[in-house]
């Protein structure tokens, strides 16, 4: 029964992959805390690492048939994406060193704060002072966010999403555009926090979990099983959403997750 759940979560990564950048990320996070329950503890370390790998195949993927010239925003991004690199690898050695349990609420905390922030400053759901004066030239990221957004979305096992999407949507992106070049972006973090987490073991066998690392190989495959479908659907066939109400919605879910985060505990 875990697995026919997984799946229907992989389905669903698989649709926030396309629309909203996640590649399951903190979709995933809940899920595989819930279904390794059975780890105690230990679980949020794996259920962290599981994502990490769900996001490089989602993500890598969704990046893989993004048209170019969507892509063609990140040219000069080098710094960036090594930055995140770097962030992500410190992150993820993180997870083996913090208690997991303050990890789990620091994940809550972070997605509330992040609610809250896209909700009341200017620039996400409505236009900043900048974006007004000129609407029709997107900036750059600054490749100083790097680093401590590839840390934070690494250890908490979010992606990097939660945190590029609302940053180039403040940088000028329509959603449509932010949230399709937050799959490479999220590729740049996913890599070596997956590397980390496959390295050694760190938490006790349990006879329903075939673990490599950190990773949880019989949910990540569960996962994927339903998301790798739908990408290639709606990357043929991408839904036309209004760009206020793609904004909402982004909001929206990372409400959901909020509240079922507490719930897998």
């Amino acid at each position: 029964m875990d697995v026919v759940a997984l799946t229907g979560i992989g389905i669903l990564t698989g649709m926030t992959t396309v629309l909203f950048g996640f590649g399951g990320g903190f979709v995933a996070v809940p899920v595989v805390v819930w279904a390794d329950a059975a780890l105690g503890t230990d679980a949020m370390r794996v259920a962290t690492a599981t994502s990490a790998l769900v996001m490089v195949v989602n993500a890598g993927f969704a990046t893989a048939v993004t048209p170019r010239r969507v892509l063609l925003a990140l040219r000069g991004s080098g710094p960036l994406l090594l930055l995140l690199a770097a962030g992500a690898a410190a992150g993820a050695a993180a997870t083996r060193l913090v208690p997991a349990g303050p990890a789990r609420w620091a994940f809550v905390a972070y997605v509330t704060l992040t609610i809250a922030d896209l909700l009341l400053r200017p620039g996400f759901l409505r236009p900043g002072p900048r974006d007004e004066a000129a609407p029709d030239a997107p900036r750059p990221l600054p490749a100083a966010l790097g680093a401590p957004v590839g840390a934070v979305a690494a250890f908490l096992g979010v992606g990097g999403s939660v945190m590029t999407v609302p940053a180039m949507r403040r940088a000028g992106h329509p959603m449509r555009v932010a949230t399709a070049l937050a799959n490479p972006l999220t590729l740049a973090i996913a890599l070596p926090a997956t590397a980390v987490s496959l390295c050694g073991a760190a938490v006790p066998a349990d006879a329903h979990v075939r673990m490599v690392g950190l990773v949880d190989l019989r949910a990540a495959s569960a996962l994927l099983l339903g998301a790798l479908p739908v990408i290639v659907v709606l990357r043929r066939r991408p839904p036309r959403i209004p760009d206020r109400a793609h904004a909402w919605a982004y909001i929206g879910l990372l409400a959901m997750v909020t509240v079922a985060m507490p719930l897998a505990a």
